[in-house]
């Protein structure tokens, strides 16, 4: 992000208008924020009536009335006005921590093309490596207000713990007040992450259990099914044999009678 701004002077919007015309007042400005980037323009009905809205969302995460630290936040007040005379006038409507280009830089231009406004206002939402996190965030500011930070440092990957609302501090016991951002939310987290581990760990190893316990019966079944078809195969194996046995008997026995001298038919004396 600092690259965008490097070779470009950018003006502290307070009384004397102090000017970051030097790479390292730049960076150190720059390096690991959050950067708004917000176009408007006094002729803009709708830029002055979202003014005292970003003043206020602004002053509340930057202010050390409302926060123990300021926010890793910068405000940069792109003007698209007609005249110096609409932009030193728009400005007195905004932070006077926010900066801002110069009238007669043409850069202005540049950004609006650079970053597609197509529409007043417009307040861009940038990464620290300059990527777009969020092309117009009007609506989301006016709807959510300053809990947009916390999604947008997420989102960025910007680890501040040290950021935290005043009112966050009330009715709460800290051992410091560098604790992290939200660590009573994420211990919370982190201990239902645990739990719900937990149970589906035990839920998963008691299911394992069952289609075990489950997989051993149907063993033991197909095993005693088996057993009761070789069973009964023997069984009918040893009646067939018995049976047999006895049919050949009888054959004999009936060959014996037919044979015999007082058989019907034979020899008399």
């Amino acid at each position: 992000m600092v690259d965008l701004f490097v070779e470009h002077v950018l003006v502290k919007n307070n009384k004397d208008q102090d000017e970051l015309d030097t790479q390292r007042e730049i960076v150190v400005r720059l390096q690991n924020r959050i950067l708004m980037v917000f176009f408007a323009s006094a002729a803009c009905q709708s830029c002055q009536q979202f003014a005292p809205t970003l003043t206020g969302f602004f002053k509340r995460l930057t202010d050390e009335f409302y926060v123990d630290r300021a926010a890793q936040l910068v405000l940069l007040y792109i003007s698209l006005d007609q005249s110096q005379e609409q932009q030193e006038s728009f400005l007195k409507e905004l932070p006077k921590k926010c900066l801002f280009l110069a009238y007669e830089d043409p850069y202005r231009r540049q950004l609006e093309a650079m970053f597609n406004v197509e529409e007043l206002p417009t307040v861009a939402v940038l990464r620290p490596d300059g990527s777009v996190l969020i092309p117009n965030a009007v609506e989301e500011i006016l709807c959510l207000g300053p809990d947009c930070y916390r999604n947008w440092q997420e989102a960025a990957e910007i680890i501040d713990r040290s950021f935290m609302i005043s009112e966050d501090f009330e009715g709460k016991s800290m051992r410091s007040l560098s604790d992290p951002v939200r660590g009573l939310k994420y211990k919370v987290e982190d201990e239902k992450k645990k739990k719900t581990k937990k149970s589906r760990g035990g839920w998963r190893r008691t299911m394992v259990m069952e289609t075990n316990k489950r997989t051993r019966l149907a063993e033991r079944e197909k095993g005693r099914r088996v057993q009761w078809v070789h069973e009964g195969a023997e069984r009918r194996n040893a009646e067939d044999a018995v049976s047999e046995e006895e049919e050949e008997e009888e054959e004999e026995g009936n060959r014996r009678i037919d044979g015999s001298p007082n058989a019907a038919g034979g020899v008399t004396s």
